[in-house]
């Protein structure tokens, strides 16, 4: 059943839908992904900046990594490569770059249309910006589809994906270590339970120093292979552009099972028209909705032309058949990278998948409950129930091999990329004028902040938009200089 859908949602619509989407974004927007790259850089002197009592863009940075940056970068790219050779890289590419387009805008308009709930917090995301936004479009339909997402989105990450993790991480180590995946996913159950009971500011801490410590170990092993293997690295590259287009078809399944495989694997990787990361973005601190999407753009990148291109470096340059149906998976990476390095790789890939599926579970866990507020906003005790339900799913995983999930969750994912997709396309000018009013300021001279007082058409949030002292006194210099 999951095949027939997928079959119809991945080979039929997304593959039409999701990268003309976001060539139709990069073009409309003068290529904002680009245009703003070199800023997208600055988001690192938050890390030792002023601190809120919000998250800051940065930890909101590292929970959209957290999550983009998992299984997906090592087994997705490897199942990506073995099933649709080396071409489905080159696909996965280009969903990352037009996806940067995508995720600015899907994340700049979570961001306006976050809300401000009683404890204080911030909330937001898909359901938010299609009931909020799409009310006067849709009338009676916005409150109904925004329902219809936060289900897809609660059960595909706070069921599916967790447990894809958790069989993921447990079989690695229990192959490389020999520590039977019962005991694994225990460890793992409690390593997640401390966290995600202390709330959504306990994941943001945590993230933000567990991110940054897998990314850079992961990326500076890479680099140490590919400085051996410099010479060999060109050839690599033109393999995978020559598989993308056909012209090897000894390596490959064809054009068309490159790129479906890499359109596929590419969202399920950095997620960008999937609407999940707006529900992380829509929690951060930011002066500006159109910072927030300018920070989300980095993500994608990060995820799939860094480290995505990482794993497939190695697969690509260790000499392994792709084509061997016993190899694929972590497996494959596994084996490519004791190819490059000897046999403790398969130690260095068990733990950076524990680290990636570690940091990957907190941020399905808070999509989840991202997804239950939406019904039952801010209240505990649901949250409670629903964090003692995660920890079970991760039980659930490292005792069951349900790898056959991967097609629930490929049709839960697709069918969630539909939905947003449908909501983004009709709040594209609402987007392209949050964007034009940040690049507008940003060209008189003045630090872009956002002022509600333009915006009082839109049903947003005021109160979600109290700022800072400093921020406050940015505000007000917009509004002489408009006055004069």
């Amino acid at each position: 059943m999951f095949a027939a859908i997928n079959a119809i949602i991945w080979g039929k619509l997304l593959l039409f839908v999701l990268v003309p989407i976001g060539l139709w974004f990069t073009i409309r927007s003068n290529f904002v992904q680009v245009r703003h790259f070199t800023e997208m850089f600055s988001i690192f002197r938050q890390a030792f900046g002023r601190k809120t009592d919000q998250p800051s863009s940065f930890q909101a940075l590292a929970l959209s990594v957290a999550g983009r940056v998992g299984a997906g970068n090592i087994a997705g790219v490897a199942v990506a490569i073995a099933l649709g050779g080396p071409g489905a890289v080159f696909w996965m590419w280009l969903v990352g770059l037009v996806g940067m387009a995508t995720s600015f805008f899907e994340c700049s308009i979570a961001q306006l249309f976050k809300r401000r709930e009683s404890s204080g917090n911030f909330r937001g995301g898909p359901a938010f910006y299609i009931q909020h936004g799409l009310k006067k479009r849709l009338g009676p339909a916005a409150p109904i589809l925004a329902g219809i997402y936060s289900i897809l989105l609660l059960v595909a990450f706070g069921f599916a994906f967790n447990v894809l993790q958790s069989y993921a991480v447990t079989t690695s180590i229990n192959g490389a270590f020999g520590v039977p995946a019962p005991a694994v996913g225990v460890v793992l159950a409690a390593m997640v339970g401390i966290v995600i009971f202390g709330g959504v500011n306990r994941i943001t801490r945590v993230v933000e120093i567990v991110v940054p410590v897998m990314a850079v170990s992961y990326i500076a092993l890479v680099l140490f292979i590919l400085a051996t293997r410099i010479t060999e690295v060109p050839m690599a590259l033109w393999t995978i552009v020559e598989s993308a287009f056909g012209l090897n078809e000894a390596v490959a399944g064809g054009i068309g099972v490159a790129l479906t495989q890499g359109i596929r694997r590419g969202l399920f990787s950095n997620e960008a028209g999937l609407g999940s990361a707006p529900n992380v973005a829509a929690v951060a601190y930011v002066r500006h909705p159109a910072r927030q999407g300018i920070v989300q753009a980095f993500s994608v990148f990060i995820d799939t032309l860094i480290i995505c291109t990482c794993t497939a470096s190695i697969i690509l340059l260790s000499g392994v058949d792709i084509t061997d149906p016993n190899i694929d998976g972590v497996l494959l990476t596994q084996i490519s990278l004791a190819a490059h390095v000897g046999a403790w790789a398969d130690d260095f890939v068990a733990f950076a998948l524990m680290l990636f599926v570690f940091s990957s579970i907190m941020y399905n866990y808070f999509l989840g409950e991202n997804a239950l507020d939406f019904f039952v906003s801010d209240n505990k005790f649901v949250f409670n129930i629903f964090r003692i339900a995660t920890l079970g799913f991760v039980l659930v995983g490292a005792n069951v091999d349900l790898s056959a999930a991967f097609g629930f969750a490929d049709a839960a994912m697709g069918l969630l990329a539909l939905v947003n997709l449908f909501a983004l396309v009709l709040l594209f000018p609402i987007g392209l004028r949050v964007m034009r009013d940040f690049d507008s300021q940003r060209r008189r001279g003045i630090r872009p902040v956002f002022d509600p007082l333009d915006y009082q058409d839109l049903d947003i949030d005021e109160a979600a938009w109290t700022l800072d002292e400093e921020d406050a006194g940015l505000l007000a210099k917009k509004r002489a200089q408009q006055a004069s």
